[in-house]
C-alpha cells in the first residue's frame, strides 16, 4: 500500500469524479478573510463541514443506543456556524461527495486548528467502492462551548492505494451507508 499524492488525488477527482465539488488546490483566506484551509495537500485532501448540523442534547433523557438510536437525541442546526456544548458533541457531513476507487482505502485525520481547541474529529474509514456524503463526528472535550465553521476545513483525508484491488468491496456488500447524503444517524 502506498499513500498517494497532490497529483494523483487531482488525478483521481478530474478523471473519476472521486471527490465532488473538487478544490484543486490549498484554499487559505487572509488578513480579515481567514478561513481554516481546505482543498488539496501534499498528500491528502482537506474536507470541509456543510452548514448541517445535529448536536446532541439530552432534554428527553435518551440513552445512546447504536441498535436503536432515538434521532430526538439531536437538534437540528442549519448555520455558517455551529456552537457545541461543553462535553458534547454534533454531527455534520462534508460537503464533499466521495467515490473511493476499488483499490484505494481512505483514512480521515482531524485537523491541528481544531485539536488544539479539544475538538476532535472522528470518521470511519471509508472503504474501496464506498460512496456518499461523510458524516463527521465533532466531539468538545472542553468545559467550554465550541465553535464549528461550515464551508471551512475541518479533517483530512488520506488516501492508501492498494496493489491489488480487493475481493469484496463496501459495494458488493450493498453496505449500509452506501450513497449517503446529508448527516446520517446510526443504522443497526
Amino acid at each position: 500500500m502506498s499513500i498517494k499524492s497532490d497529483k494523483w488525488i487531482r488525478r483521481m477527482a478530474q478523471e473519476h469524479g472521486m471527490i465532488e465539488p473538487f478544490v484543486e488546490r490549498q484554499i487559505r483566506g487572509e488578513g480579515d478573510a481567514r478561513v481554516i484551509s481546505y482543498g488539496v495537500s501534499s498528500y491528502g485532501y482537506d474536507v470541509r463541514c456543510a452548514d448541517e448540523f445535529k448536536v446532541f442534547t439530552n432534554i428527553n433523557s435518551a440513552i445512546v443506543d447504536p441498535k436503536n438510536f432515538d434521532e430526538k437525541s439531536f437538534v437540528d442546526v442549519k448555520s455558517d456556524v455551529c456552537i457545541i456544548p461543553p462535553n458534547s458533541f454534533a454531527l455534520a457531513r462534508t460537503v464533499e461527495f466521495f467515490r473511493i476507487p476499488r483499490d484505494v482505502l481512505t483514512i480521515c485525520l482531524g485537523k491541528s486548528t481544531y485539536a488544539r481547541c479539544g475538538i476532535i474529529v472522528n470518521v470511519t474509514p471509508l472503504e474501496p467502492e464506498w460512496e456518499g456524503h461523510v458524516t463527521l463526528e465533532f466531539s468538545n472535550t472542553t468545559t467550554l462551548p465550541a465553535k464549528i465553521y461550515a464551508n471551512e476545513g475541518v479533517a483530512q483525508m488520506l488516501f492508501l492505494q492498494s496493489d491489488e484491488a480487493c475481493e469484496v468491496s463496501y459495494k458488493d456488500r450493498a453496505g449500509k451507508y452506501q450513497g449517503q447524503r446529508g448527516v446520517t444517524l446510526p443504522r443497526a
